[in-house]
């Protein structure tokens, strides 16, 4: 069966990034890594955790990812769905890279946004941030892109897809989607590893844990979760593990942190 026209017309507008080369230095400008540009009154946010090498469970600082100024951003934001003016920003503990199946994951992960450019500086990095955490600051460079659904986003509401991925898969590549490690962005679909995420979303939103088995959660959630979980959550930031000359950022076995937002913040 051929998906292609359906899919086309799921198409979302995306922001495709490219994480490589010298970022421009000044105030409040796009970039992945360095030291964030925060407000006067900022407090770095930490994670009370323990990692894969401490098991120690006590507050650790975030890693800082990335900043993007919105102004610059937004030519490229053609649904409008970002902020047009401001700076906005990415954090995650990288010790412990937790997933976010867990409802007690709940801060591991942080996003600020800063309306006003005008009086940012850079942050006072706390000691506690250990330098293996501390990224290199690296140019990011944005594009308009078209996004289409994984198979796990299209077939979550969709029957009968059970054994039709092959199928999916060439219709995809008949749009011309490559398939590729290193996939960074912002908004559009995202490009999953392990199933869809929006249901896992709205699931994580009601309390429950992903971890295991699923049989725990009520057939009225599940379902719920199915039919609104597509609409009411936004893919934010999608980053990919990053190996190249300016910076080696490895997320799990070759994955992926992804940035939802629910559409009601």
């Amino acid at each position: 069966m051929d998906y292609k026209n359906d899919i086309l017309k799921l198409a979302r507008d995306s922001i495709s990034l490219t994480i490589k080369g010298t970022p421009v230095n000044k105030t409040a400008s796009t970039r992945l890594g360095g030291v964030p540009d925060v407000p006067g009154d900022f407090r770095w946010p930490c994670y009370i955790t323990n990692t894969y090498d401490d098991n120690e469970v006590k507050p650790r600082p975030l890693a800082f990812i990335a900043q993007f100024n919105c102004e610059e951003i937004s030519k490229y934001d053609f649904e409008h769905l970002l902020p047009e003016k401001g700076l906005l920003l990415f954090f995650y503990e990288l010790d412990s890279q937790k997933w976010g199946f867990d409802p007690k994951d709940k801060g591991c992960a942080k996003v600020y946004w800063f309306e006003s450019t005008e009086e940012l500086q850079p942050a006072s990095v706390p000691q506690e941030l250990s330098e293996d955490f501390r990224l290199p600051s690296v140019r990011i460079t944005a594009k308009s892109e078209k996004s289409y659904p994984s198979f796990a986003d299209y077939s979550l509401t969709r029957d009968n897809m059970i054994g039709h991925w092959d199928e999916y898969y060439m219709s995809m590549k008949r749009i011309g989607v490559e398939d590729k490690d290193e996939i960074h962005k912002l908004l559009g679909w995202s490009n999953p590893i392990q199933g869809n995420m929006t249901m896992q979303c709205e699931l994580i939103k009601r309390g429950y844990y992903l971890g295991d088995s699923w049989d725990h959660i009520t057939p009225r959630d599940k379902q719920e979760s199915i039919d609104r979980s597509g609409k009411d959550w936004l893919l934010l930031f999608q980053l990919s593990t990053v190996y190249n000359d300016e910076l080696k950022l490895s997320l799990g076995d070759d994955g992926r942190i992804f940035f939802y937002i629910h559409r009601d913040d």
